[in-house]
């Protein structure tokens, strides 16, 4: 595929290629992702089932006058290869390569930083409103899938864009799932969609006859159009969804045959006003591992390409480890009910699922509504757990605060994938979760140092009364690192010293430890405390005198640190975490490096203070 891609220059060769070589060149691109992503690791499933919408949006639009914008933008892989960067996925997702998610910064060809779900169509109808405005000239393509078409923000674009008449043209790549299986009415509205593919088979052969009839065709296909109309109504049982909004509604389209894409997309290219074209697609397609467990390769490390095997090294999680308890506090107590947003199994709420699936209530793409939810359930005496990601938790920042810590209600926040997560960057990252968190009134935040601490952190949360946030983060979950010390809700010291403190934050003790290993050996003394409750902040974990240091997974803004100082104004305080930026992507080995958040880092940074006082 490499040859081959220098012998061509994308996108333009797309305009030019029959349906049988654009066949052949999405059977090669097939081929492309699956040796590469099996190297790299990256989201394999979506990306193979969008080969061909893909070669069709480059084959009859032309970028970067037309603008496709793509939601959550993991699937945006084949984009990328038609956009001059097929040589560069040898460092797909890795330090210093391209990102797995479109990035401005890296080609004229992408318009719009996505990595959450159901922004596109508010971004698209911002963009076509600019042009029209503007007096320009150029299509908005928004391709969005039916997982993202359940969060709120793709409601109320649907209704906006509607209302203004906007020419936005919406694909919606209809595989039935998000991360995990789809859920909700709209779901459910999607699928008889799915299933009425012979009303449009049968509309094309009706419109064919009707206007080989000589003299009168013109006309009688004209006067049906209302029995048409209501044929339309019948056989989709009231699926007139985007219609009845006031969209032109084309499909549904095979969107893994190159000659149905072809026509879904051309037929909504001459569509005036606002269009949804449908094209269902098969994630995994053309890779049978994939296709028979989408959810696995939705996002999946390398992997070995002959078996679909991972090579990572398997071990307990922290999201296997919040799964475990998550079962036992369920078995022990019938009122705790879990909530996530489509990331059940990513979560680790598969085992939760299948022993009680009464209790586990997927909300779908809704992070806000699922919060909703749970101060709901809390009022109505249940006990829930809030099972999101940190970056996606953001997402219902005013629930959180409304809903639930006004209200002083009991809800558990289980914040997966906290901190720094590595190859999905920027709009992946947790790392900002302490500082809203720990603004909030009633709330209570726990940071686990490790898999067993995790286990205790949501037995504690479980007994309280109040909102209570336990975050931790993506990987293995380490075994005990305080020997004998169980976490009882109180921070704990763990090294003496002479000359201050290192106070870490959750699974930075094991780099504060060390850190303050390597100052020992120079002649410096520092004691470590396990900070297992970030908020409130306790003073007396503190020495009586010293330099304090705070190491944290977290912004440095609002921060634990920020707290530590606040609370402590009498004191010389030093903060170590992520400065006022969005990381890259990378492993959390390099990033921690980069910005001296390592031991040898932490170390510096103590040894640069120290060396200024002296």
């Amino acid at each position: 595929m490499s040859e081959r891609n220098s012998q061509h220059e994308f996108p333009t060769d797309v305009s030019k290629m029959s349906v049988r070589e654009l066949e052949r060149e999405a059977a090669a691109i097939r081929a492309f992702l699956i040796d590469h992503v099996s190297e790299t690791g990256g989201h394999l499933a979506s990306n193979l089932g969008v080969v061909e919408i893909t070669l069709g949006l480059h084959k009859l639009f032309r970028t970067p006058k037309d603008k496709i914008i793509w939601d959550v933008g993991h699937q945006c892989y084949v984009h990328k290869i038609l956009t001059g960067r097929a040589d560069r996925f040898d460092h797909l997702r890795q330090h210093g390569g391209i990102s797995g998610f479109p990035k401005r910064c890296e080609s004229e060809h992408d318009f719009y930083d996505t990595g959450h779900s159901s922004t596109s169509l508010s971004a698209a109808l911002g963009m076509a409103t600019a042009r029209d405005l503007r007096g320009r000239d150029g299509e908005v393509i928004a391709v969005i899938g039916d997982g993202s078409m359940t969060g709120g923000p793709a409601f109320e674009a649907l209704n906006n864009i509607a209302g203004k008449g906007t020419k936005v043209i919406i694909v919606l790549n209809d595989n039935g799932m998000s991360i995990s299986r789809n859920i909700g009415g709209l779901s459910k509205h999607l699928g008889k969609l799915r299933t009425s593919a012979g009303y449009q088979q049968a509309k094309i052969n009706v419109k064919k006859v009707i206007r080989k009839v000589p003299t009168v065709g013109p006309v009688m296909e004209s006067a049906i159009s209302s029995v048409k109309d209501r044929v339309k109504y019948a056989i989709l049982s009231g699926g007139v969804l985007f219609e009845e909004l006031g969209f032109t509604y084309l499909g549904p389209f095979n969107g893994n045959d190159m000659r149905s894409v072809l026509d879904g997309l051309t037929q909504a290219k001459h569509t005036s006003g606002p269009v949804v074209v449908h094209f269902i697609t098969k994630k995994g397609k053309g890779y049978r591992p994939a296709e028979e467990d989408p959810n696995r390769f939705h996002g999946i490390g390398p992997f070995d390409k002959e078996t679909g095997k991972t090579l990572s090294p398997s071990g307990v999680t922290y999201s296997s480890v919040f799964g475990e308890t998550a079962v036992e506090l369920a078995e022990e107590d019938p009122s705790v009910v879990a909530i996530t947003a489509a990331m059940g199994d990513a979560t680790g709420l598969t085992e939760f699922r299948k022993r009680f699936p009464k209790r586990l209530f997927d909300v779908g793409i809704a992070e806000a509504h699922g919060v909703i939810f749970a101060a709901g359930a809390a009022l109505g005496g249940l006990k829930p757990i809030v099972a999101i990601y940190s970056s996606f938790l953001q997402r219902a920042y005013d629930e959180i605060l409304e809903d639930v810590c006004l209200q002083n209600q009991h809800v558990v926040f289980a914040i997966d994938r906290a901190g720094i997560v590595g190859a999905d960057g920027e709009t992946h990252h947790g790392i900002f979760d302490l500082s809203y968190l720990s603004s909030m009134p009633n709330m209570v935040v726990y940071a686990p140092c490790d898999g067993p601490q995790l286990k205790e952190a949501l037995r504690l949360a479980m007994q309280a009364e109040g909102p209570v946030a336990v975050r931790y983060p993506r990987g293995r979950a380490e075994q005990r690192s305080l020997a004998g010390q169980a976490f009882t809700g109180e921070n704990i010291r763990v090294k003496d010293g002479a000359e201050g403190d290192i106070l870490a934050v959750g699974t930075m003790l094991a780099p504060a430890l060390e850190a303050a290993a390597l100052l020992e050996k120079e002649g410096h003394s520092f004691g470590v405390v396990n900070v297992a409750k970030v908020h409130p902040f306790d003073p007396a974990a503190c020495g009586e005198k010293g330099l304090i240091v705070t190491v944290e997974d977290n912004v440095l803004s609002g921060g634990f640190g920020d707290h530590v100082a606040a609370a402590l104004p009498q004191r010389e305080v030093l903060t170590l975490g992520w400065p006022d930026l969005f990381p890259e992507h990378g492993t959390t080995g390099e990033l921690y490096r980069e910005y001296g958040l390592d031991a040898a880092g932490i170390a510096a940074s103590i040894r640069s203070r120290l060396e200024r006082k002296a």
